[in-house]
């Protein structure tokens, strides 16, 4: 399958499927095709049976996604499938037949057939709560490709085993599963009560490589907010 991303910073995941080829996404995500593919609704990849089934509605309830996805398959010959971002910012691929990815859960956009979707859960519950990615996040492993949303730019790092980053709430969209998500309070009580940064940041630690985006949805939404209470332009 090949693709392709346009159109930034409103971007919109271009897939162009063969004969034959299918891509998952969670119902809703496909934007338009073209004629001759077709759809089926079902559970996506994974483990199978009762257990497999339980285990995707639990995942579905506490991530609040749906448990079912949507294969699209050409059929009829070739065709393209796009898939248009939420928000504005990129759209990026992982390969995770080289490395399992971890991501905040509303990254997700669309998957090659044979990529599996688990919840991720922090090591440690702090991480979760305080952290500011949220206690759950999603882990893309298997052998296929992941298409995830950044919000705004995105930055890459590689940090080496030891290494950490510190990480303001929610400008960590993805990291590789070899890395670790921690907490660390700030230190001194006018810089957490004054420093406007919160009690806590984010401690992301290697060995793997980070991807921060620039511009997460909360503070855009705070930035805006004002604006939208009073009606001031």
């Amino acid at each position: 399958m090949n693709y392709e991303v346009v159109n930034k910073p409103l971007p919109a995941l271009i897939c162009k499927l063969e004969q034959g080829e299918s891509v998952e996404c969670q119902k809703g995500a496909m934007s338009w095709m073209t004629a001759g593919i077709s759809m089926k609704t079902g559970l996506g990849e994974g483990k199978g049976g009762l257990m497999g089934a339980l285990g995707k509605m639990a995942k579905s309830a506490v991530t609040g996604e749906s448990v079912f996805r949507n294969t699209y398959t050409a059929e009829n010959g070739a065709g393209e499938i796009a898939f248009a971002a939420s928000f504005p910012g990129d759209i990026i691929c992982f390969d995770t037949s080289v490395t399992p990815i971890v991501a905040q859960k509303s990254a997700y956009l669309a998957n090659t057939v044979g990529v599996q979707m688990d919840i991720f859960f922090q090591k440690k519950v702090g991480a979760g709560f305080f952290g500011g990615e949220g206690f759950i996040m999603q882990k893309f492993s298997g052998q296929g490709m992941v298409f995830l949303e950044i919000n705004g730019s995105v930055c890459e790092y590689t940090l080496a085993a030891g290494e950490y980053m510190l990480v303001d709430t929610g400008y960590l969209a993805a990291m590789e599963a070899t890395c670790s998500v921690d907490i660390e309070t700030v230190s001194g009580i006018g810089n957490a009560l004054l420093g406007g940064e919160g009690l806590f940041n984010t401690k992301v630690s290697g060995p793997g490589k980070i991807w921060l985006q620039t511009m997460p949805s909360n503070i855009l939404a705070s930035a805006i907010a004002p604006y939208i209470a009073t009606g001031s332009n």
